[in-house]
């Protein structure tokens, strides 16, 4: 099993319409072979500013299964422009 992790940064004032982006994009994910579980939590500390982490089966199943398919797009369209700056995205193993 494989951890992706993004820390998110909306732009200032966007979260509620980013929420409601997220809640339309997430049967997107979901739908991906390899897809096993998100989650997307707000920072306490920092509004506007989120921790996204999603279970996969492989990261394949990520870089390829979901970002190469016309879900992907999609998802791009509804949460990618509100993003400040672009989060960078990485993968984890197993926990030790």
């Amino acid at each position: 099993m494989i951890l992706e992790h993004a820390v998110l940064n909306i732009k200032r004032g966007q979260s509620k319409d980013f929420e409601a982006a997220m809640a339309k994009a997430r049967p997107l994910i979901e739908a991906t072979p390899g897809f096993q579980r998100m989650e997307v939590r707000p920072c306490v500390e920092s509004k506007d500013r989120y921790l996204l982490l999603v279970w996969w089966g492989s990261v394949e199943a990520h870089t390829v299964g979901f970002r190469q398919s016309a879900q992907y797009q999609q998802w791009r369209e509804l949460l990618h422009h509100f993003y400040e700056p672009f989060p960078t995205v990485q993968h984890y193993g197993k926990p030790l």
